[in-house]
């Protein structure tokens, strides 16, 4: 079973949207992970935006990369800008990819205005996650 680490700047939002959606569209074909250059807690609006798909990440957790050091991974996918460029060297010989989603969570406004950065965002993961498992999970399990 291949070892899939998303990896973000605080493992709060981006990232557990990525988990959560890797997690369902691989079906048990893959152990998925997330976590962060830091630790920022798995944002409220992030688990709302999710639920409001079909995609409980409440009980998800945020994690430090350095949890993972040692874990062999074949696919690391960094997901904002940030967490690429500090995180420039990870052990094993991961294949490493990497989209810079906008982070709704910088958004101010109102709640409608923050609400559309979030659905936005979220719809956005959800296409790059079921586009990669289905070219990198699915199509190599037999």
């Amino acid at each position: 079973m291949k070892n899939i680490l998303v990896l973000c700047t605080g493992n709060s939002c981006r990232s557990q949207m990525a988990e959560g959606y890797l997690k369902h569209f691989a079906k048990g074909k893959a152990t998925i992970y997330s976590a962060g250059v830091e630790t920022h807690g798995v944002n409220p609006k992030a688990i709302a935006i999710m639920k409001e798909d079909g995609i409980d990440i409440s009980n998800h957790t945020s994690n430090n990369l350095n949890e993972y050091l040692d874990t062999k991974f074949e696919f690391i996918l960094t997901v904002c800008d940030n967490a690429k460029e500090r995180c420039p060297f990870f052990p094993g010989k991961a294949e490493r990819l990497h989209y810079n989603f906008f982070d709704p969570s910088k958004v101010e406004g109102t709640e409608e205005e923050i609400h559309a950065a979030f659905t936005k965002t979220r719809n956005q993961i959800k296409e790059y996650c079921k586009d990669f498992v289905e070219k990198n999970i699915l199509e190599t399990v037999s």
